[in-house]
């Protein structure tokens, strides 16, 4: 076997450096997980607060969405609990992929309508 060869489980369980040389640093922390997964959440509120475009609300929903898989798949890995945060990130992933097919259904119908897809635009739909 290559030297140059390292399996999944080298690289990405272990969490520790391959060998001499190696890069070191946050690559096994959870904490360096949970800041990734903190900045990804706030941009994700950010962008909903923020943005008025539906596009853009929905991008971040899928931010959001994504900072919860890092979430999961980091506790999984740290907390010993096998492969549960892998098919909990899975099952986030296909709820996100049936959410923006309702979404984007929804923002043609608005765009139909209304013409644009600000979602302030939208308060008409109450009459």
């Amino acid at each position: 076997m290559s030297p140059f060869l390292l399996t999944l489980n080298d690289v990405v369980m272990q969490g520790e450096p391959l060998g001499e040389g190696a890069a070191t640093g946050l690559v096994g922390q959870l904490s360096s997980y949970m800041v990734v997964s903190g900045i990804l959440f706030v941009l994700g509120v950010a962008t909903i607060i923020t943005r008025r475009n539906a596009l853009y609300v929905l991008m971040g929903t899928e931010l959001i969405l994504n900072a919860a898989n890092i979430n999961f798949v980091a506790f999984a890995r740290f907390g010993g609990f096998g492969i549960d945060g892998q098919m909990m990130a899975l099952v986030v992933v296909m709820l996100a992929a049936a959410e923006a097919a309702v979404a984007l259904a929804i923002v043609l119908r608005v765009f139909h309508d209304f013409g644009s897809i600000d979602i302030t635009r939208t308060d008409s739909l109450r009459d």
